[in-house]
């Protein structure tokens, strides 16, 4: 799992999946999907993020403040009702489906784990 988290948190030029800090759910460049306009980070796959360095520091401490910080940063992207849409665009406006349950069940997942900790 940690060999995991670490392939993901590289840049998509290196093989990852994390541009400032967000995640994509695939390499378009490598995995095209043949639809029009540009993918965003899924912010869903940033919660799962969040959670999963959450429970990965119980190996190593550090991988709990990245979470948080992550965590942090995330939630500055929610509208001014602290809701999500499905990915964050480059210049960090909302696009797909809005707004996005999945997103929320995520962001409220990895919020809870993380308060355990």
């Amino acid at each position: 799992m940690l060999q995991t988290i670490d392939a993901i948190n590289k840049l998509p030029r290196d093989g990852g999946l994390v541009s400032d800090g967000l995640v994509f759910r695939y390499d378009v460049e490598r995995t095209p999907d043949g639809l029009k306009g540009t993918e965003g980070t899924f912010n869903a796959c940033t919660f799962w993020l969040v959670e999963t360095l959450t429970r990965a520091s119980k190996d190593d401490p550090q991988r709990l403040q990245d979470a948080r910080s992550l965590l942090e940063q995330t939630l500055g992207y929610a509208n001014h009702l602290g809701l999500y849409g499905e990915q964050i665009s480059a210049q960090g406006h909302a696009l797909g489906n809005f707004p996005q349950a999945l997103t929320h069940l995520a962001l409220i997942s990895a919020a809870f784990d993380l308060d355990r900790y």
